[in-house]
């Protein structure tokens, strides 16, 4: 059975203590007979939350978890500032619950001041919404999540989960020009920083899976922070740090499609007192990986915000050397978020090393490109998304790096669709298992973006029906990128003469690193960028 073949089986997630693999009386660790849309870029995934919203009345249930949010970002037009949308829901008696990373200090380019003034707002207006520290030291609350509950209307119910960010920056769409409402970022980028995110709308039993992550945390006795400094921040600013209860859960929505997903999560071995959820952690993303990995046989497709990590990428070198037909793609930002003297090189060197060992396995089987706008400014990938044969997909708040892997909070979906796609080839993996519907399209949909090759949606139904897209096919699509970022490349190089070719796809080339600069940045990427949240024993067998 394909589902069992590809997801974690019970035992696998290495987390006995969740309630997650306990809630279905069949003992499955995923649920089925769900309907997931992928929302590519915020624009999409804003315009349906703001009207999700704004049709929520009196009873029903907002829960929401987030890295960072910001008040004033606007979620459609003016008057659609998130703080004002999760305030009106609280006033029309909507139940709207949050947990916001607490975060590190501003003047380390993070969140405080904005977690706590979305907070605040949300409070004064009726809700609850908690500024969460309950993090291993140096870690952070990654999880970006919403969901909305309809007691008596279940066919609404619905939940978001994936990298998209309550906050500026991030509403952009395929134009990529870039969210008005901006955060300064890394020169290369421009004063409007083009963004390429995904987002999973979800419904069906999967909702209640999600709801339970959420309750999971927000019923956490540990208090929010163990920090006296903090503590007297949070009594100075007069933060509630009361946690206030919810309502009992309601029952699952009904099926209402062909997904199964199953969610995946990173919770760190937190130093001195555990989750009651996860007291040894959970590294259910890396487990997941590594049994998809392992199956691996015609093309990985990964977007990703970072792919750094020699010791995370390990196990898709491994999946390319077993695999002589195996090719791998990745779509990374041109260069990292921030500058500066000190902060590139620690950000370059992971994705260095990661890319340096992934080539060794690989060789030209392997490719790396950046996006850029029409315009030329490069387009910065905050997506986390994999495609592996055109059977699983993941899409979550992970990035493939240490940090995600084992150190902060994470939130991801691994998806089979029981729906094959008929279009050739069919099996590309030449396991038995069959390309399915949702792993295909959000390849094609992601891959034609990136190739200016985007269908109307009537050509793209035809297209399932009728025709075969030739991208379906690992191979063509492999040298399709590869041609577009030569013949983009190539232009750059000549001045822009000429016609600007069709693509935006770009080769990228890591940066020369010497070995003074790599014997300096290493340690500091270890120790303050990339950290390990594993127990100290796992971290020796390098073992997720």
């Amino acid at each position: 059975m394909t589902r069992a073949e590809w997801l974690l089986l019970p035992g696998e997630r290495g987390n006995t203590a969740t309630r997650l693999d306990e809630r279905r009386t069949d003992g499955m660790t995923w649920s089925a007979g769900n309907q997931a849309q992928a929302l590519v870029h915020g624009a999409a995934y804003f315009t349906e939350l703001l009207a999700a919203v704004r049709a929520m009345r009196s009873g029903d249930l907002l829960l929401f978890t987030d890295w960072r949010g910001d008040r004033d970002e606007r979620l459609g037009g003016p008057g659609t500032e998130v703080g004002s949308v999760l305030c009106q829901a609280a006033g029309r008696h909507v139940i709207v619950k949050g947990l916001l990373w607490r975060s590190h200090l501003d003047g380390l380019r993070f969140s405080e001041q904005e977690n706590r003034r979305l907070g605040a707002e949300i409070a004064e207006a009726g809700g609850e919404c908690l500024l969460d520290l309950r993090v291993r030291p140096g870690g952070s609350h990654h999880q970006k999540m919403v969901v909305l509950r309809h007691p008596g209307r279940p066919e609404l119910d619905v939940a978001y989960v994936g990298g998209i960010d309550l906050c500026r920056n991030r509403n952009d769409d395929a134009t990529h020009r870039g969210d008005r409402q901006s955060l300064p970022m890394a020169a290369a980028y421009g004063p409007h920083p083009p963004w390429h995110d995904v987002q999973l709308a979800l419904r069906g039993p999967v909702v209640g899976d999600v709801e339970a992550v959420f309750r999971e945390r927000w019923e956490d006795p540990s208090p929010l922070s163990r920090s006296p400094a903090t503590r007297l921040s949070a009594l100075l600013h007069r933060e509630d740090t009361d946690v206030g209860s919810l309502p009992p859960q309601a029952p699952d929505p009904a099926p209402c499609g062909t997904h199964t997903v199953q969610l995946l999560r990173t919770y760190p071995n937190r130093l001195l007192s555990g989750y009651p959820f996860a007291p040894d952690g959970e590294r259910s993303i890396a487990r997941g990986y590594l049994k998809a990995l392992g199956r691996a046989r015609a093309l990985i497709y990964v977007e990703d915000q970072y792919l750094w990590s020699p010791r995370v990428v390990a196990c898709f070198a491994r999946a390319l050397t077993r695999h002589p037909g195996l090719r791998m793609i990745g779509v990374v930002p041109k260069v990292p978020e921030q500058d500066g003297r000190l902060t590139l090189p620690m950000n370059l060197v992971g994705r260095v090393r990661a890319l340096e060992e992934l080539r060794r396995a690989g060789g030209d089987r392997v490719a790396v490109y950046w996006p850029e706008n029409h315009a030329g400014t490069p387009v910065y990938v905050h997506a986390k998304v994999c495609v592996i044969d055109d059977v699983w997909a993941s899409v979550g708040s992970d990035n493939i790096n240490l940090r995600s892997w084992t150190h902060d909070s994470e939130l991801s979906c691994a998806l089979v669709d029981e729906s094959p796609d008929p279009r050739p080839p069919r099996d590309p993996g030449g396991l038995g298992d069959g390309a399915r519907v949702f792993a295909r399209e959000l390849r094609l949909e992601l891959m034609r973006e990136h190739l200016d090759a985007q269908e109307t949606e009537g050509r793209q139904a035809a297209a399932r029906t009728a025709a075969p897209d030739a991208l379906c096919d690992p191979a063509f699509a492999f040298g399709a990128f590869e041609e577009a970022a030569a013949a983009l490349d190539a232009w750059h190089a000549s001045g822009r003469r000429g016609p600007r070719p069709a693509g935006r796809l770009r080769r990228y080339t890591a940066p020369e690193m010497s070995a003074a600069e790599r014997a300096v940045a290493t340690p500091l990427h270890h120790v303050l960028v990339d950290p390990d949240g594993r127990p100290f024993g796992m971290r020796r067998r390098n073992t997720f």
